[in-house]
């Protein structure tokens, strides 16, 4: 099992990479290493646009969420009920990193409601598999998607771009 030491070097190595990838594309990029809840860079454009980051970055195969981020879920009994998307302040741009050997890190970049709508489609199609019930524990939040459900989203930095001239 990971320790909490482990977990905080995982992300702050996925933060870094990310910010060196940024300025490898021209935009400064400044940490904030977990200090602010809901993003971890900051990038700046040269026309002083700017635009938010949330990096995840695993070792594993699967990212891990709460659906309770992304959507409101009730319980009713034992069954889960998946509610309406959690509004967004802002649709952040997400970068998943996937940890490999030096050189061989691998960058699925999306939007926050890309992500909201994969992982709320999954959930529910889940529970709807499972006749409402999460198997193993009912009060289980808890998602995992494979990084393979990301493909589509390989160094799609022009998210990044997009982001920027919003």
């Amino acid at each position: 099992m990971a320790s909490g030491r482990s977990t905080k070097v995982v992300g702050a190595t996925g933060e870094y990479l990310v910010a060196a990838e940024l300025s490898r594309r021209g935009l400064i990029a400044t940490t904030f290493t977990g200090n602010v809840p809901d993003y971890d860079i900051v990038a700046t454009d040269s026309e002083f646009r700017s635009v938010l980051v949330q990096v995840k970055a695993i070792t594993g195969s699967s990212w891990q969420f709460d659906i309770r981020r992304f959507a409101d879920v009730i319980l009713d009994g034992q069954n889960q009920i998946v509610g309406s998307p959690r509004k967004l302040t802002r649709d952040i741009v997400c970068v998943l990193v996937g940890l490999g050997d030096y050189g061989s890190d691998r960058f699925y970049v999306l939007r926050w409601s890309d992500l909201q709508e994969m992982l709320i489609a999954h959930h529910t199609a889940y529970l709807e598999k499972h006749g409402g019930i999460r198997p193993k524990r009912f009060d289980s939040f808890h998602i995992a998607l494979k990084e393979d459900r990301f493909a589509a989203f390989r160094d799609k930095w022009v998210v990044v771009e997009e982001a920027l001239t919003e």
